[in-house]
């Protein structure tokens, strides 16, 4: 952690300390050797590996992906090297081959994704040899054996670890180097490197490349200069940076709808906390009425620009509530907007309490709770996707010279203010509106509806034979059959608003009936 020290401290606010190694760390981290292209890296990494084997010192070989892995295996067959592969295509043997990397002459190759936090322990893994031991006299016999083969290992230097290529993680090349010289053991690292890399090639290629080129080198020689080292662990700087800003962007990006979920979750917890929230329902169908209103009677104005008619039939899809305001306004002419208001709250809200008189609180606190919780998970699921569709394409806005990260967090608190605003809308209207029945009521309803489909279908199909000929229906002639229909009216999309302004979705409303 500590090559991120730098983010864990501007995203976390987190200090990075680091701990000292349990025994003094004996390891020799050899420079990098870097060759013109990846073939000569490859020769190089199996002579060296042939090398280790000839001391007796077990070898452990790093690669960033399972290609890599197999390619290097390839190679050392070819060589006539045995070594085993560890990856994530070798599930049952992966115990086994781990517990045998540290024995002396043993060559392993290893990717990233596989055996991490293992320790390899030189000579050979003992509890597991032991485990297998069913004679507890070949005990002590065993124990000598690992013992000569582990001092071996430690006299031919310990585990050498071979890394095929640098991480664009400096992180990651630590973890590879921390493979070896575990607990006070001995052990080396180096790492084999090509103009080729990735990291090379996109990066620090020229800079090498032009060191080459005045060294002069020639094919299959590589160089190892503090310098080269210097410029890749400069390049790894890079990649790790523009990965941080990545990472950040993003964090930034997900505190906006992070801060929106503390407020929703917030709101659920407490409903779920409390049986009777009427004092809240209260208070959510004031805001709502007292919006409706002031839709058409618009605050601070004259009695002549109030829109009373479209108020009544506002409040009565919306509410249910049919109120003569008009006829208010022609019996008092001292009636004023205060009274106005005063006059609808108190009629809706009578109306409100009879309807809880009538279904029992119990029965109506269930039906609000229910209610409240349905439309705000329904609400919240349709901002998320919202929220997403918005961030896709927000960096868009960069091109009108705008900030995407500023602009994605006005748009997303608009989003938000108007999602809170339509929930308290739906539970209110859904409440006034509600109403109960019984299961028998439910079922004749459902039967009349279903009776009269049957019947409107026969209609359709059998015309009236008692009819006279001047009522019965006429031949219609070919090209008047085939004349296509026009609609008139525009079509009303499934998912937009009831015409009849129940305020519901027209699929889920009238929709239904057509």
């Amino acid at each position: 952690a500590d090559t991120e020290a730098y983010e864990f401290h501007q995203i976390y606010g987190l200090e990075v300390i680091v701990i000292p190694t349990n025994m003094p760390a004996m390891r020799d981290d050899f420079g990098d050797q870097i060759f013109r292209t990846v073939e000569e890296k490859y020769q190089a990494i199996i002579e060296d590996v042939k090398d280790c084997k000839k001391r007796s010192q077990p070898v452990l070989v790093g690669t960033a992906s399972i290609d890599s892995s197999e390619h290097i295996s390839n190679l050392l067959t070819k060589a006539g090297v045995k070594h085993e592969v560890l990856n994530a295509k070798q599930h049952e043997r992966e115990a086994y081959i781990i517990a045998q990397a540290g024995a002396p002459a043993s060559v392993t190759i290893a990717t990233n994704m596989a055996g991490r936090g293992t320790d390899i322990v030189l000579g050979g893994n003992l509890e597991m040899e032991l485990a297998e031991v069913d004679n507890e006299s070949d005990t002590a016999d065993i124990k000598e054996k690992w013992q000569e083969r582990h001092n071996a290992v430690i006299k031919s230097g310990g585990l050498h670890v071979v890394g095929t290529e640098r991480h664009e993680s400096r992180r990651i090349d630590n973890q590879l180097r921390g493979r070896s010289a575990r607990q006070g053991d001995p052990g080396s690292t180096r790492f084999y490197l090509s103009l080729q890399d990735n990291l090379m090639r996109i990066f620090a290629s020229e800079k090498v490349s032009s060191i080459m080129q005045k060294l002069g080198m020639e094919e299959g020689e590589a160089i190892e200069h503090p310098w080269v080292s210097k410029a890749i662990e400069n390049a790894q700087r890079k990649v790790e940076g523009r990965n941080f800003d990545i990472r950040k962007q993003l964090l930034e990006y997900d505190d906006v709808a992070n801060e929106q979920r503390k407020v929703i979750y917030k709101q659920r917890n407490d409903l779920m906390n409390i049986d009777d929230i009427s004092e809240n329902i209260a208070k959510i169908r004031h805001d709502v009425v007292e919006s409706e209103i002031s839709s058409y009677v618009f605050p601070g104005s004259m009695p002549e620009q109030w829109d009373l008619e479209h108020l009544e039939e506002d409040l009565e899809g919306e509410f249910g509530q049919q109120l003569p305001l008009r006829q208010w306004m022609e019996e008092d002419d001292e009636l004023h907007e205060e009274m106005l208001r005063e006059r609808v709250h108190v009629a809706i809200d009578k109306t409100y309490q009879e309807k809880r008189e009538a279904y029992g609180s119990d029965v109506m606190n269930h039906l609000e709770k229910a209610i409240t919780l349905q439309v705000l998970d329904s609400h919240w699921k349709d901002h998320l996707a919202s929220m997403d569709h918005l961030r896709q394409g927000i960096g868009l806005r960069g091109y009108a010279q705008k900030d995407p990260k500023q602009e994605y967090k006005r748009e997303a608190f608009e989003m938000f203010t108007s999602m809170l605003e339509r929930i308290k809308h739906e539970i209110t209207t859904l409440l006034a509106r509600v109403q109960l029945r019984e299961e028998n009521e439910v079922a004749e309803m459902e039967a009349n509806m279903q009776q009269q489909q049957q019947q409107q279908a026969m209609e359709f199909n059998h015309p009236d034979v008692n009819a006279t000929p001047s009522e019965a229906p006429q031949a219609v002639d070919s090209k008047e059959a085939h004349t296509p229909f026009v609609r008139k009216e525009k079509k009303i999309g499934r998912n937009e608003p009831c015409p009849c302004g129940s305020g519901k979705k027209y699929k889920q409303c009238h929709g239904k009936i057509a």
